[in-house]
C-alpha cells in the first residue's frame, strides 16, 4: 500500500511537470509513463524520500512555465492504467516484457493518429510537423531492463511513427546506466528547461549462427567477465541484499577463469568507412563496446571513461585482478598496461570457447558455433532529449 501512495504521488507530480513543458510546441503533447513498480527508486525508503524532494522542487519550477492546454495522457496510459491508478494514468509494469508490450500499444496509437504520405500532399519528413498530429513523450521510471524493453520496441518500429515521438529515461532502478541522468532531478531537468530532440543510435550483437540474434542494446555490449557477473547478479536478484553487482564482481575475480576458459580471441575493428582500426590476437578477458565514449554499467563503473567507444582488457593473473578491479569504478583501468581502448564503428570478435554476452543487463551464452560474431553501432534511431545549447 505503502508503495502504491509513492506510484501515486510520482505519477500525479509527473503529469503537473508535463503539464507545462514546451517539448513540442504547436502540437498536442500526449504522454506515456511506464513505471516497474518494484524499482528501488520508488521501494527503498531513502531513496524515495530523495525522489520525492526532488520531485516537488521541478514542480515548482515546472510551475514558473506557461500551462498546455494541449497535452495529456495517452489514450495507451489511459486505458491501459485506468483501473490501477485512479486518474494519475501511469502504467506500472507486472513482469518482465511488460513494459515492451504498452510501447507496441502505443505504438498502434500513434499509427492510427499518422497520416500515410499517400493520404496527405506532405512528405513524410514533414509529417511529424502536421497541425492537429499528437507528439508522444514516452517517460521510463525504473531500471536498465524497463528501458531496454521500451528503446527495442521503439527502435524497431517505422521510422514514420519513431518521428513522433520522444523517450525520457528516468533513474528509478538499481542499475541506472542507461537513464538520460543520473540524478532525477537533471533527467526532469530535460522537461522543464528549454530542450531539443536528437537522434542516438544503438548497439547490434549479430552471430554466425542462422537465428540467434541480432541483440540490442543501447547502452555498453560486451562480452566476457563483466557479461558473467551481470548474468549471476541476475541469476541471485532478489535472495542476496544490498547491490549484489559488486558482491559478484569480487566473486568473479576468483570463480570466472574456473567456470569459463579465457584462450585467444581474434579481434577486427573498422570505423564508419569500413578502414580497419586495429587487428589483434590476445587473450581477452572482456571487450566492452559503447554506444559512444563516457559510458558507464554495472551502478555507474566507468568503463569507457573518455571519448572512445570499446575497451579490451586482456587476461591476467588472480592477484592482478584483484589489485586493478577497483579501478574500474573511478575509469584508471585505462591507464593500465591490461588495456586496450580505441575508437570503431563495428568490432568483430572470433573465440575458441564458449562466452557470455550482454546487452544493457540481459544476458546471453555464445558457442563457439556462433563466432565470428560482431558488435556494430546502428544509424541514429532513438529520439531523445537534450537540453538546448544556450
Amino acid at each position: 500500500m505503502h508503495n502504491h501512495t509513492n506510484l501515486e504521488e510520482f505519477a500525479a507530480a509527473l503529469g503537473e511537470i508535463c503539464s507545462h513543458t514546451s517539448i513540442a510546441p504547436g502540437r498536442p503533447l500526449r504522454w506515456t509513463i511506464i513505471a516497474n513498480p518494484k524499482a528501488g527508486g520508488f521501494t527503498i525508503g531513502s531513496r524515495w524520500k530523495r525522489h520525492h524532494a526532488q520531485l516537488q522542487a521541478c514542480v515548482e519550477k515546472a510551475r514558473g512555465y506557461p500551462l498546455r492546454n494541449d497535452a495529456g495522457p495517452s489514450r495507451t496510459a489511459r486505458e491501459t492504467a485506468g483501473n490501477t491508478l485512479g486518474n494519475q494514468w501511469l502504467i506500472p509494469t507486472s513482469g518482465p516484457g511488460h513494459a515492451g508490450k504498452i510501447t507496441e500499444a502505443l505504438m498502434s496509437e500513434v499509427r492510427s493518429a499518422v497520416p500515410s504520405p499517400r493520404d496527405s500532399a506532405q512528405s513524410d519528413t514533414q509529417l511529424p510537423h502536421a497541425v492537429g498530429v499528437p507528439f508522444h513523450l514516452i517517460i521510463t521510471a525504473g531500471g536498465d531492463g524497463t528501458s531496454l524493453e521500451v528503446l527495442t520496441v521503439l527502435y524497431n518500429a517505422p521510422a514514420s511513427l519513431r518521428s513522433h515521438c520522444v523517450i525520457l529515461r528516468l533513474p528509478m532502478g538499481t542499475g541506472n546506466d542507461g537513464a538520460d541522468a543520473e540524478a532525477l532531478d537533471k533527467a526532469l531537468g530535460l522537461l522543464i528547461y528549454p530542450a531539443t530532440i536528437v537522434y542516438t543510435g544503438a548497439l547490434r550483437l549479430t552471430t554466425a549462427t542462422q537465428g540467434k540474434g541480432p541483440f540490442l542494446a543501447f547502452n555498453i555490449l560486451s562480452v566476457g567477465l563483466d557479461a558473467f557477473v551481470t548474468h549471476m547478479t541476475n541469476k541471485m536478484k532478489g535472495n542476496l541484499p544490498g547491490d549484489s553487482y559488486k558482491l559478484w564482481v569480487d566473486i568473479a575475480a576468483l570463480l570466472y577463469d574456473r567456470l569459463y576458459r579465457v584462450g585467444p580471441m581474434d579481434v577486427r575493428a573498422v570505423d564508419e568507412a569500413g578502414t580497419v582500426v586495429t587487428a589483434f590476437r590476445k587473450d581477452v578477458l572482456l571487450l566492452a563496446v559503447g554506444a559512444s565514449g563516457h559510458r558507464t554499467y554495472g551502478s555507474h563503473n566507468r568503463i569507457l571513461p573518455d571519448d572512445r567507444n570499446v575497451c579490451v582488457v586482456k587476461q591476467m593473473s588472480l592477484v592482478r585482478k584483484v589489485a586493478l578491479k577497483g579501478l574500474f569504478t573511478t575509469g584508471e583501468h585505462i591507464n593500465k598496461p591490461e588495456s586496450i581502448l580505441f575508437n570503431a564503428h563495428r568490432v568483430e570478435f572470433h573465440g575458441a570457447y564458449p562466452l557470455l554476452a550482454q546487452m544493457d543487463g540481459e544476458t546471453v551464452l555464445l558457442h563457439p558455433e556462433d563466432f565470428p560474431a560482431a558488435i556494430e553501432l546502428t544509424e541514429p534511431a532513438i529520439p531523445a532529449l537534450r537540453l538546448a545549447p544556450q
